[in-house]
Formats: C-alpha cells, structure tokens, sequence
C-alpha cells in the first residue's frame, strides 16, 4: 500500500475542499478504526497511528498479556507478546499491529464509504458557516444548469440556486449566462446547505440602489420603504440627512445613469422613486404619484386612508389593472380607498342617515355613532346583534358600555321592529374600497384632514 500517495491525495482533497487537513486525517482514521470494527467486532481497544510526513499508518490493538487468553481481541499470552515487545510483561499492555491485508474487502469498502461521507458532511458545513452570515447580500454566479424550472448557479465555492418563483417572469437564461441574485435563505438540509437566492425579493431592489448610489452607502440617503410587482414596476421612498442632498436626485444620477443601471438589471422593470415624509397624508400623496391628489383623510386607528382625486386622476391614481394603488399600499403600509369627490360626498351624506339612525338609542351620543358607523355598524339591528366583545372594540365603548349599549340596541329594536333597519345602499363602484362609511368619514378621532 502506498501509504505517502494516499496522504499527499488526502491534502490535496483538503486544499481542494478548503477543509483542515488535520480533519481529514481524523476522517481517515475513524474510517480504519471502521473497517478494522468490520473485520474484528469490538475496536474500543483499536488506534491508529499516522505521520504526515512519511506516511506510515498502522491500526494497532492495545492488548492485555495474560497467561491464558479468553478474549483474542483484548488479550495476548506472554509468548506472542514478547514477539512484539522484548520488556514484555504479565499484566502488561503491547500494542499489535493489524494487517490491512486482513480486514478483507468489504471492510475496506466500509472504510472508503466513511471517508466519502465524513468529507461531504464536512464541506456541505464549511459551505453553511461561509454563506449562513451572507443572507441579505447580493451574490453572482454562473448559470449551470436549469432543472424544473429552477435555476442553478455556481458560485465557485459552492452552488446555489434561484427558484422559479424567485424569478423575474419574462426573464430566460442559459447555461453560462452570469446572474445576480439576492440571498434571502441558506438551508441545511440532508444533500447539503441549499443556498436560495431570489430576484423579486424587495431587498433585492434596496440592495442594488446601495450599489449603485454611493450616497446610501455613506448613509446620507435612507431608503425607507420598497414595494415591487417584479419585472413590471417598482416604488421606493427614499430621504435625505443633508439639506444639500436631493434624495431623488442622488437615486436617478446624471442623466439617469444610475437608476438606468438597475432597470436593465431587472430586465425593464419601471421604478418610481419618491421623496419619503413623516406626515402620512403627504407620503400616500407622492406614494400614488404620478396622480394628483387632492385630498388624503387618513385613519390612524385603522391604518386606513380615504384618498380624494378629480375624476380625471382617479384611473391614473388607480393603475392599470390596480397596480399604482397595489404599489403605494405596499409602499405606506396603509389600505387606501381611492375615490372621486362626488363619491366622497354621496359617503358622507350616506353617514348622516346612519347617524341619525343610530343615536336613536338611548345612551348613544354623536361621537359613539360615529365610532359605531368607522367600525361597520350602520344599523341598529347591527348593534343589537353583536356580540359585548365585539363591541368592545368600538372608539368609546370599552368596559361595561359596551353591553349597555347592546342591551339598549336591543330593547329599541323590540319597541320598534320598523326602524332598527336602515336603507340599504349599493356602495359598488368598481374600486378599490373599505366600508364606504367608514372612509367618508374625515371627522373620526385620531384623524387628522
């Protein structure tokens, strides 16, 4: 056996592999203590004995000299013991060394397979510990091989992958196209860290403007916000900590170079980019542009804004098939009810009746109405029916009011079956809308105009 080759092979897979050598010698040698175990039975009395510089590798067993052996595997009578070690002694350990010619070839097979696993298992957790603290950055590689739709790169070191969900639709590749990708998830699974990256993750967006613009790298520009619909178009709310900067400026570049670089990275996807503002309704304003808005009423209770556009705006505002509104939804965090003025007005002379209707309850003041009416309860019956919980979650009918209230709704709609139902209204309009009496209401507490 070539002892030298078979450890100069082995550096040279660690040099490969970028695993530690002494590794891999701890591998080889549970690999012989494995195929001696597969020959001899019990090896808890086995070592191995390797020197890297010259290559000599024994398994020797460590056995105790007795006068009359019992066990062959732990004991050697003093005759052949002094064979191996002339100050051999009763009591006495020796160490015999094992033929490998002996383990036979399905031991050394057992061994062989132990090496192969114990170095996939070892590199699949350098991949992990090297690509684990990298989630969130952008990685490239190259195209190797695209199976069931899933894109395989090969990252040099290691492989990775894009799902096909993660792809931008109209996008195509072929084997040795260079791609970018976002790595949002490293796995550790049984065939290895499966690192996943993706090029419709919204940080994906964020991720590439820090390239390009130097001015968020230096933290002068803040990207506050990203809403995508991949491949289509794009917002971002961007802010700038020096007066001198223009945050919109700094994204777009002379001439537009710099947002140019990153809409041909993401195949033509358009992307807008506004100026960010801590005051809601001016934020959802330029998060709908290139409509113009002409009124934002916002609910912060529910997070939810009525916007008001000229009926001109209102198809702009809204996008092709919803998509401008789709985007600032994302954008703000907040639902939004986008509608004409005339809308708006019909809403609030629609509350008028539900106020009226409501504060014939006892113990129902305008305030509570209004409450009642944002939180979707326009009738009496309504109120009569809910449940205390329910109710409680009403603006000024928390604690015991709430039952009052609905032992009130109650009674009322017993004395007077007749009215406790209001007129219904046909409140369909083809837009994108909340309950039409909860975003008429520009007067709810917490709201501001």
């Amino acid at each position: 056996m070539e002892n030298l080759n078979i450890v100069e092979a082995l550096t040279q897979i660690a040099r490969e592999k970028s695993v530690d050598r002494s590794m891999v010698i701890q591998t080889l040698s549970e690999a012989l203590i494995s195929a001696a175990k597969k020959r001899y039975g019990n090896t808890d009395n086995f070592a191995v004995d390797i020197d890297v510089n010259t290559g000599r590798m024994a398994v020797v067993a460590r056995k105790t000299v007795v006068e009359e052996v019992l066990d062959p595997t732990t004991q050697i009578d003093l005759q052949d013991a002094l064979r191996i070690d002339a100050q051999a002694q009763l009591g006495g350990v020796v160490a015999e060394q094992l033929n490998f010619s002996e383990f036979g070839r399905n031991a050394i097979q057992t061994a062989k397979q132990v090496l192969i696993q114990r170095m996939r298992e070892a590199e699949r957790e350098r991949v992990h510990e090297a690509f684990a603290p990298r989630v969130g950055q952008i990685e490239s590689g190259v195209v190797q091989q695209i199976s069931h739709g899933d894109i395989i790169l090969n990252l040099g070191r290691a492989e990775a992958a894009i799902p096909l969900k993660e792809q931008i639709r109209r996008e195509r590749y072929r084997q040795g196209d260079t791609v970018r990708g976002y790595i949002f998830e490293v796995l550790k699974v049984s065939k290895g860290p499966q690192i996943l990256l993706s090029r419709t993750h919204p940080e994906f967006l964020r991720k590439l403007f820090s390239i390009e613009v130097p001015e968020i790298g230096d933290g002068i520009v803040k990207i506050h916000a990203v809403a995508r619909e991949p491949g289509e178009r794009a917002k971002i709310a961007v802010s700038s900590s020096d007066d001198r900067v223009d945050p919109v400026g700094a994204c777009v570049g002379v001439k537009g170079s710099r947002v140019q670089a990153i809409v041909r990275e993401l195949s033509g996807e358009r992307i807008d980019i506004v100026p960010w503002s801590e005051e809601t309704s001016v934020f959802i304003s330029r998060a709908l542009s290139p409509a113009a808005v002409s009124r934002v009423i916002p609910d912060h209770r529910r997070r939810h804004a009525t916007v008001i556009v000229e009926e001109g705006q209102l198809s702009l505002a809204i996008g092709k098939s919803g998509q401008n509104s789709r985007l600032a939804v994302q954008l703000t965090g907040w639902g939004l009810d986008i509608i004409t003025n005339d809308k708006y007005q019909e809403r609030r002379a629609q509350i008028d009746v539900y106020q009226q209707e409501l504060r014939r309850v006892p113990g129902v003041s305008e305030l509570i109405a209004l409450g009642l009416i944002t939180s979707g309860f326009s009738t009496i019956a309504s109120v009569a029916e809910a449940t205390v919980e329910l109710l409680r979650t009403v603006p000024g009918l928390e604690g015991a009011a709430a039952a009052q209230i609905k032992e009130a709704a109650q009674s009322y709609a017993i004395e007077h079956p007749e009215g406790s139902e209001a007129p219904k209204t046909d409140g369909a309009d083809g837009e994108e809308t909340s309950s039409p009496v909860a975003a008429a209401n520009d007067n709810t507490p917490g709201t501001e105009g």
